[in-house]
């Protein structure tokens, strides 16, 4: 063929081609060059996040490390602190002032967050009896302003690179009662629990991506420093404290029988009762004790802590086996009512699994105890310790359990910016819940059930058409605050995980999968990672450019329909046999089975790579032999979001 014959036949089938993609987008079907556009992620690689989705040669983050003594008055439901934060700068800008955050504020009646939510029962807040910067003895009043649930202090001198401040502050407050939330009070059948989170003025990120990330408490979760932590907690002499971290002084707390139980649960593999049913009801017979204990806890490598006290709990522990011979501690403390195998007799036994297994998949549990609480605030995790359900029970208990507990791992190990990208924090703990389900007892609780997230029926990829066909439902990348309640669980949880398990088991398997997750973690662990940096690290170490399934899901909501549109046969002795053509007509692309059945009963699957739609809306799809087809299925699984199974046998 003459160079100008080729060049006239090649100009013909660019312009053939586009035409085709300018009229599918024109009648609404699916466009390859939308779908395979070149993607620009929204945060940029620079020497503190690479191309790798690792953090930079140069990243840094800051430090706060806190010492916090607190006392408890039941009667009047008040706390009352002395705290001091050691806040360091690693940034390489000079900081003139300091952003805290006061989560306690949110229940003020004049707070942002009650006019957004509707709120109906109130407290003061916080109410600050001293704000100071520099040492103990040579302290200064500060200038600060108090904004809604931020506090800015105002320093004199900037704080430079590698400088050092300590801010000292005395605050109270009431503790809410079960409008609380993530925090609160509430009776049990002996006595009252006091589930204390979000409990002390808490440093603002100072990061590369905004400098100080201020945004306002409204009922999304936390942004927050890692440090180490000493605090300890004053409560009546018949309270039970548990608290994140390590209990350092139980010789001064705990009964001679108590502490030798405890010693017992740590080289058993069976739980160990500490404080029994039987041993609740007879101190709470017995006169009452006088006077106060002061509890106190170590935890490192955290970023918050949170603890929980009440003279009503029965408590029990077990040890449990990390790797390289490393060993932790589970524990549960619940009223009497929560007692027994079918309830939250089982609880540590179903901690102690779910730590073990996550550790082994994915990255070892750092800390040294992790506590399981049955009390008025129900389902909410902070590290090392988790707020539940009196109620809960069965596979309940388990699954509320593994959920929180798996809060570790994301965000409390890796540190999500839940402020912003919930999707993160709750989305990677729910993908991470259904492998749990699967190992705990060889799956006795499997599958995870998350009907309650998704708005469908049937296979997890069914349950989400419903959400990806809502034309109001948010992306997953929207700003958390901005997901409504009817979407948060659905876009959060549910779009969120279901986009990783596809990720792992269709589009990467789980041997490039696991290995890439493993390295994100492990990368990022005490660390700020943002989703441009799991994008970029899921693709490198992953070995795939997947810039179309972050626009497709979670840049957009977009649709998956492949039909089968008609079987051709080619003349006799003319191959192939028997074509299937195949038709694009979402905007979304995702590998997917075919599954063809021939007249003699003899079947074949065959995969559809995602490239099979950069240049074509439909596919011609050729079979092997001579034999007659009896009928073609896409996705006979249900494997992928289809959102139109009506097109897709043909028979």
């Amino acid at each position: 063929m003459n160079p100008m014959a080729k060049r006239a036949l090649y100009w013909g089938a660019v312009a053939a081609w586009i035409g085709s993609s300018v009229f599918a987008a024109a009648q609404g079907g699916y466009d390859p060059l939308k779908t395979f556009a070149p993607l620009t992620l929204p945060d940029p690689v620079n020497q503190y996040r690479s191309s790798n989705g690792a953090p930079g040669p140069a990243y840094w983050q800051n430090r706060a490390d806190y010492v916090l003594h607190a006392s408890l008055d039941p009667a009047k439901k008040e706390l009352r602190a002395d705290e001091t934060i050691t806040y360091t700068n690693n940034s390489p800008d000079a900081l003139t002032s300091l952003w805290i955050q006061l989560d306690q504020n949110t229940y003020r009646k004049d707070s942002r967050a009650a006019r957004d939510l509707g709120a109906k029962q109130f407290t003061e807040g916080y109410i600050l009896d001293a704000v100071e910067t520099g040492p103990k003895g040579a302290a200064q009043k500060a200038d600060y302003l108090v904004s809604d649930t931020r506090m800015q202090i105002r320093l004199a001198h900037p704080l430079a690179h590698g400088g050092r401040i300590l801010v000292h502050i005395r605050y109270h407050y009431t503790v809410p009662a079960a409008f609380g939330g993530r925090t609160s009070w509430g009776p049990s059948q002996k006595g009252d629990i006091f589930d204390i989170a979000q409990w002390y003025p808490r440093m603002c990120v100072y990061d590369d991506l905004r400098g100080w990330d201020t945004l306002p408490y409204l009922a999304q979760e936390f942004y927050l420093e890692y440090g180490t932590f000493d605090y300890d907690v004053t409560v009546p002499a018949d309270m039970i404290v548990a608290g994140s971290g390590q209990l350092t002084n139980a010789a001064q707390v705990l009964s001679a029988h108590q502490l030798a139980q405890l010693e017992k649960a740590k080289t058993s593999d069976k739980t160990v009762t500490i404080r029994s049913v039987d041993d609740v009801n007879k101190e709470l017979a017995a006169p009452a004790a006088t006077g106060t204990r002061t509890w106190r806890f170590h935890m490192e490598k955290t970023r918050d802590v949170a603890f929980s006290a009440s003279s009503a709990f029965v408590w029990d522990a077990a040890r449990i086996n990390l790797t390289a011979g490393k060993k932790s501690l589970a524990m549960s403390v619940y009223p009497v009512e929560s007692a027994g195998q079918e309830a939250w007799g089982r609880s540590t036994e179903y901690l102690k699994d779910s730590i073990e297994h996550f550790s082994q998949r994915w990255y070892v549990y750092p800390y040294p105890v992790a506590v399981n609480v049955a009390g008025p605030t129900d389902g909410m995790e902070y590290p090392g310790l988790l707020f539940d359900g009196i109620d809960d029970k069965g596979k309940d208990l388990f699954w509320i359990t593994a959920h929180e507990i798996g809060h570790t791992w994301f965000p409390m190990i890796v540190g999500f910016n839940e402020r912003r990208n919930a999707w993160m924090d709750e989305g990677f703990n729910t993908f991470i819940d259904i492998y749990e389900s699967e190992d705990f007892e060889h799956g006795v609780f499997a599958p995870k059930s998350d009907s309650e997230f998704a708005p469908g029926t049937g296979t997890p990829a069914d349950q989400i058409v419903p959400l990806l066909q809502d034309p109001a439902a948010p992306i997953i990348l929207t700003r958390a605050d901005a997901i409504s309640e009817t979407y948060r669980h659905p876009v959060t949880y549910y779009k969120s995980a279901l986009g990783l398990y596809m990720l792992r088991e269709q589009i990467l398997g789980p041997q490039r999968f696991d290995f890439a997750f493993r390295k994100f973690i492990a990368d990022w662990a005490f660390k700020h990672p943002s989703p441009s940096d799991f994008f970029r690290a899921m693709e490198s170490e992953g070995g795939e450019d997947l810039s179309y399934f972050w626009r497709g899901w979670y840049m957009n909501n977009w649709t998956l329909d492949l039909a089968v549109d008609k079987v051709t046969y080619a003349k006799k002795g003319e191959p192939p046999a028997a074509t299937v053509v195949i038709s694009n007509r979402g905007q979304l692309v995702l590998p997917a089975v075919v599954e063809i059945v021939f007249a003699d009963g003899s079947k074949t699957r065959v995969t559809l790579p995602v490239e099979t739609w950069i240049l074509h809306t439909t596919y011609d799809l050729p079979l092997p032999g001579s034999l007659k087809v009896a009928s073609v299925t896409i996705d006979p699984d249900h494997i992928v979001p289809d959102t139109d199974r009506s097109n897709n046998t043909w028979r």
